[in-house]
This record gives C-alpha cells, sequence and structure tokens, in this order.
C-alpha cells in the first residue's frame, strides 16, 4: 500500500507542477499576445493603414497568438499536441477548400485596401455596373448607383475585371 502511495505522489507532483506550468504559460501568453496585438494595431494606424485592414489584421494576428499560447499550454500539461495540430490543419484545409469563393473575395479586397486602385466617392464603372464608392470592404465593394440603389460588387470581381 505504501507503495502505491509513494506512486500517486511522485505522479501527482510530476503532473501538478506541469498542470501549473500550464497555467501560467496561458496566464502570460495571453498577456502578451494582447501587448503584441495592441503594439501591432497602433503601429499600423501610426503608419496609415486602412482601419479595415489594421481591423483585420490585428483579429487575425491576435487569433494566431492565442492558438500558438493554448497549444503550448496542452502540451506543457502533458497532452500530445501533434495531433491537435495535424487536425487543426486538416480542418483549416477542408475549410479553405469549402470557402474558396470567399477566400478569393477577401485576398481581392486585401489588395483593393492595400493599392488603393479605387477608393470612396469615386464614380467607376466595374463588373458591368456603375456608381459611386461608398465603402471598399474585406468581401465587397458598396456602389451607390445614379438612381440611388445600393449594389454590393464582390471584390474578386472588381480587381478580377476592368474597372
Amino acid at each position: 500500500m505504501e507503495d502505491v502511495l509513494k506512486m500517486l505522489e511522485t505522479y501527482a507532483l510530476s503532473y501538478g507542477i506541469n498542470i501549473v506550468l500550464a497555467f501560467l504559460i496561458l496566464w502570460i501568453g495571453t498577456w502578451v499576445a494582447r501587448i503584441v496585438t495592441k503594439s501591432v494595431t497602433k503601429l499600423m494606424t501610426l503608419k496609415e493603414f486602412d482601419p479595415t485592414l489594421v481591423k483585420f489584421l490585428a483579429s487575425l494576428l491576435k487569433t494566431g497568438l492565442y492558438a500558438f499560447v493554448i497549444i503550448a499550454a496542452i502540451d506543457k500539461a502533458g497532452i500530445q499536441s501533434t495531433s491537435i495540430v495535424a487536425v487543426l490543419g486538416a480542418a483549416g484545409l477542408a475549410v479553405g477548400f469549402a470557402l474558396q469563393g470567399s477566400l478569393s473575395n477577401f485576398a481581392a479586397g486585401v489588395m483593393l485596401i492595400i493599392f488603393k486602385p479605387i477608393k470612396v466617392g469615386d464614380f467607376i464603372e466595374a463588373a458591368g455596373v456603375m456608381g459611386v464608392v461608398k465603402e471598399v470592404g474585406i468581401f465587397v465593394t458598396k456602389l451607390a448607383t445614379g438612381d440611388n440603389k445600393i449594389i454590393f460588387v464582390p471584390n474578386s470581381q472588381m480587381s478580377g475585371g476592368i474597372i
């Protein structure tokens, strides 16, 4: 009986330390992720990046950092993280294929925001419609036509066609 208690004490001590360290990694990691995200957001704002792009990139960075911290904490707790990373990778690939059209619009939206071939207030003809640009978003560009109709044009059509 004493051997069993001694073995339980040894395992509890080693796993207990790992669990405490995992929570410490989680706590410090989320704190660092918030600071890095705020710093990068301030830097992009000072460099006069488009506000839509700043918000999107900041949320993407924050999500990536949180995922990294959670996986590191899980690994320190003694759970094999390689299978978790493999499942997340496969899920990301499946989601990428499922959202192929949306991701195309997203990539085109980022290109429109960065290179600014059009800006709010421009009168343009693109993708077979004419109108004044009201908003260049991540996925769609919002146009106001001459007869006061609002039209949403997918960004992939905007960047892939003649403007």
